[in-house]
């Protein structure tokens, strides 16, 4: 995950954030509505048996940040590669990361353990097919059939994501990767292979993960790969174009997307009964004052930031906002383009971890030249700064606001919490109470939307382990499990959210003091010694 998107946007911090008030123009309605809920998430206890039937709990990492391995068996080097060896993760790299390569079986007996209904990763591109298209690897296609069918063994459903910020380098240096429409063809022809090597044991295959994210850390402010982006937005880059490339990158995405669930449901659809979705990251956003300004810039900044994904994959464009304020640098589709977007989401994968508070800025729309944030015209308002990002406040709330939405706006579609979890720092404690107190707060949110009508079929935490994080390195940490990284066997210890999250999927009632959980033992003490 982007690990604080405060680092990517322009943000003034303001002690007048307490005092603001949370209504909008057009959410006006959908915060009626949540604020008129029994709130879950301020009550003591609850268990997944408040849910419905076949809801699905898990939880999540991806290729890059859990496997390692990354110069074994045939696979070459992504973009992620680059991005790490350039220094750009605090001398961290993915070179072994958690080894999972190699302890796949023992972290899947840990997922078995805990209780996990479903585990959340992403095929590496370019361990799968090395030069990015031609012929399959076999060390690599014998890895994730492995993994699969010890998930599959072990009672564990298996939810993949195809991309998750690692295209081959190959592909990057030889077209431009993901501003070609190149890629389209190269993208599709990797997914089927997916859907063929692996589609008879999957059931929900993600295409992109968090395009929005993505676009606009590697192609407009060049803080994540490919590291593409352009002064005066930025001048850390080699190439790209932060006033076009954003929105390039993310239509080709949007294409590719469609093409694949063209491919699938033509191909593979009819016998093996599977979904296509795409992740999207999402905020609750929240004016920084009543002022019609404000307002209206809550609705624009949603336009920007869901809309420039959900608009299309549901209505077959960009929202009006976007082609209003971005103009002939936002690509059109073509009317055939129109008619294979729409729709082309059998679900959507959400990745929620805290909300925003924007002002109004519509004068950046006068200057010259301009990126995604001049083009959206708000100001970010926090009272948190990137020196505080360990200690960012539990705001359920934005949660519940953004799947009310998601019902209101776009006609409630099946929903999967694919990330949310707490950022801390590694190397603390085992004793992640903050962490227990964050994901019992949204599991809450969850269940009140739920109750509501919300669509949302499932949710998974980030992470399963203390994975490389993008931005952080081994800095940080979201896991469930502490990984040792100096011990040569990289021995993984519970925390005490591993165990919380256990008792709460294993059907107990839960509440968010661990007090009331069994003690994790001479684990934690061992490992909190660390």
């Amino acid at each position: 995950m982007m690990n604080s998107f405060n680092l990517c946007v322009p943000v003034t911090v303001s002690p007048l954030l307490k005092k603001k008030k949370m209504c909008r123009l057009s959410f006006l309605l959908i915060l009626a509505v949540q604020s008129a809920l029994p709130a879950v998430f301020g009550a003591d206890t609850y268990s997944r048996y408040d849910f419905p039937p076949g809801f699905v709990f898990g939880s999540g990492t991806s290729a890059y940040q859990v496997e390692g391995a990354a110069n074994e068996d045939g696979r070459t080097p992504s973009v992620w590669d680059t991005f790490a060896h350039a220094g750009f993760m605090n001398g961290a790299t993915g070179d072994v990361a958690c080894d999972g390569y190699h302890k796949y079986k023992e972290d899947i007996q840990l997922m078995a353990e805990t209780g996990l209904d479903a585990y959340r990763f992403s095929i590496s591109w370019s361990r799968l097919i090395p030069h990015g298209r031609g012929p399959v690897n076999p060390k690599g296609l014998r890895y994730y059939n492995n993994l699969i069918n010890e998930l599959i063994k072990s009672g564990i459903q298996p939810h993949i994501t195809l991309y998750h910020f690692d295209l081959p380098q190959e592909l990057e240096d030889e077209y431009g990767g993901w501003v070609s429409r190149k890629i389209i063809e190269d993208f599709t022809a990797y997914a089927d292979v997916c859907f063929r090597e692996f589609g008879d044991r999957v059931q929900y295959w993600s295409t992109v993960n968090e395009p929005n994210i993505f676009a606009i850390g590697g192609y407009d402010q060049g803080i994540a790969p490919p590291r593409r982006c352009s002064p005066p937005f930025a001048f850390n880059c080699t190439k790209g174009n932060s006033s076009t490339e954003p929105y390039l990158a993310v239509h080709n995405i949007l294409l590719a997307h469609a093409l694949v669930a063209k491919l699938y449901r033509e191909k593979y659809k009819l016998k093996q009964q599977g979904f296509i979705g795409l992740s999207v990251y999402v905020f609750g956003i929240y004016p920084f004052t009543n002022s019609t300004e404000d307002l209206t810039a809550v609705q624009r900044a949603s336009d920007f930031f869901i809309g420039w994904l959900v608009h299309p994959l549901i209505y077959g464009d960009y929202p009006r906002a976007m082609k209003q304020n971005v103009g002939s640098r936002l690509p059109a589709f073509t009317p055939l383009e129109l008619k294979q977007v729409k729709g082309s989401a059998d679900f959507l994968g959400l990745i929620y971890y805290t909300s925003i508070t924007i002002k109004d800025k519509s004068s950046s729309l006068e200057e010259e030249p301009r990126d995604f944030n001049r083009d959206m015209g708000v100001e970010f308002i926090t009272n948190v700064n990137a020196s505080q990002i360990f200690e960012e406040p539990i705001m359920p709330e934005g949660l519940q606001q953004v799947l009310e939405y998601f019902k209101q706006v776009y006609g409630n579609p099946p929903l999967l919490i694919y990330e949310n979890g707490r950022q801390t720092r590694r190397n603390t404690t085992l004793r992640d109470t903050e962490r227990i107190s964050y994901i019992h707060a949204h599991i809450g949110a969850v269940l009140d939307s739920v109750r509501n009508g919300s669509n949302t079929i499932g949710y998974f935490t980030w992470s399963f382990l203390d994975v490389l994080e993008l931005l952080a390195g081994f800095e940080s940490s979201f896991g469930h499990y502490y990984v040792d990284l100096g011990d040569p066997d990289l021995k993984r210890y519970p925390k005490l959210s591993a165990d919380w999250y256990a008792q709460f999927l294993k059907g107990k009632s839960v509440g968010p003091e661990p007090g009331a959980l069994i003690e994790i033992g001479s684990n934690l003490s061992a490992a909190d010694s660390k």
